[in-house]
């Protein structure tokens, strides 16, 4: 077939489609001008992908693909539908095993009760995609979405309304996700979706106010729940940090002081240090043995340690607990 009777859309590897153009330049399958709402083109598009036809860019905005079965028997790789505009095209119950959509858009697509094992759905369009019942397990989203991206970069560029609207966007995705993958049994990957959601929430607040610092907070701390080994080491941090205060300024054991001093040797100086480390231990886990005491300043912060340590080991519960049952 010559050049002018090929279709001319190029893949992002730079081949062409050799389908046959259909008179504006494009074939069946690339030619965005024509309205494919409503065709039944589900049978027509497994023969296409079974001979061979070039899966990438294809446009079938509004199309029928329900029951559709785009998997490559016997092969590693599934077929490559990078950059396919599908927006609004019902796929219900489609069989896409192993599908690589990066770059696609999938923006209100019927999904449901569809197949997605190991699709590859980084930088694709997800918003309003309809999930009910599907099976998404190990797919592929990336470290952000498209939206999330605009958002960034929209944020650089001081476009506050742009970046808000991106990031209320991805928040929607990622809901909408999470919820598909509780459904799915998938625990760990909802706990990761459902700190995404959270975090983009937070990046809707105005930066440095008060809201959007607490919220960063929390995060920092626990994940927003999903973390409880933010929390160990936030714990380990509170303790090693105000052993190191304790032993600056002072603590008591029986009639003698325990504290840093230039006048000791490196060994005494290393056991007064193990010391404070094992006050610090006994105060955040609110023990409170009473072989040593604070003296001074050491019983302000004994007491703020021991205020944080009960509130940080009730929260390392909660964590745990709503990790494990999940």
């Amino acid at each position: 077939m010559s050049e002018q009777e090929s279709c001319k859309y190029h893949n992002p590897e730079g081949k062409q489609c050799e389908s046959k153009n259909m008179g504006a330049g494009y074939c069946f399958w690339h030619d965005k001008n024509i309205d494919k709402s409503g065709m039944d083109l589900s049978e027509r598009l497994q023969n296409y992908a079974a001979d061979g036809g070039m899966m990438q860019g294809l446009q079938l905005k509004q199309a029928n693909l329900k029951n559709i079965r785009l998997v490559r028997r016997g092969c590693s790789v599934g077929y490559d539908m990078r950059d396919a505009d599908l927006y609004h095209a019902n796929m219900d119950n489609a069989h896409l095993f192993n599908i690589n959509l990066s770059g696609s858009s999938l923006m209100k697509t019927k999904l449901n009760n569809s197949k997605l094992h190991k699709a590859n759905l980084q930088n694709t369009n997800l918003l309003g995609v309809k999930l009910a019942n599907a099976r998404i397990d190990n797919i592929k989203i990336g470290s952000e979405l498209q939206q999330e991206a605009i958002a960034k970069q929209a944020d650089l560029e001081n476009d506050r309304e742009k970046a808000i609207d991106n990031y209320e966007q991805s928040e929607e995705i990622y809901r909408n996700l999470r919820k598909t993958a509780e459904l799915d049994g998938l625990h760990i990957l909802a706990g990761r979706l459902a700190h995404q959601e959270l975090v983009m929430r937070r990046k809707q607040y105005a930066p440095y106010s008060k809201d959007r610092l607490v919220s960063k907070a929390v995060d920092l701390f626990c994940g927003y729940g999903e973390s409880p080994m933010n929390v160990i080491v936030f714990s380990l941090g509170m303790i090693l940090f105000c052993a190191i205060l304790y032993f600056i300024f002072g603590i008591k054991e029986a009639d003698s002081i325990i504290q840093m001093s230039l006048a000791n040797s490196f060994v005494d100086n290393l056991y007064n240090f193990f010391s404070t480390i094992y006050f610090s231990v006994v105060t955040f886990t609110t023990l409170g043995y009473g072989d040593i005491t604070p003296v001074g300043f050491s019983r302000l912060i004994a007491t703020i340690e021991a205020f944080i340590g009960s509130f940080a080991l009730a929260l390392y519960v909660v964590v745990f607990v709503q990790k494990t049952t999940r």
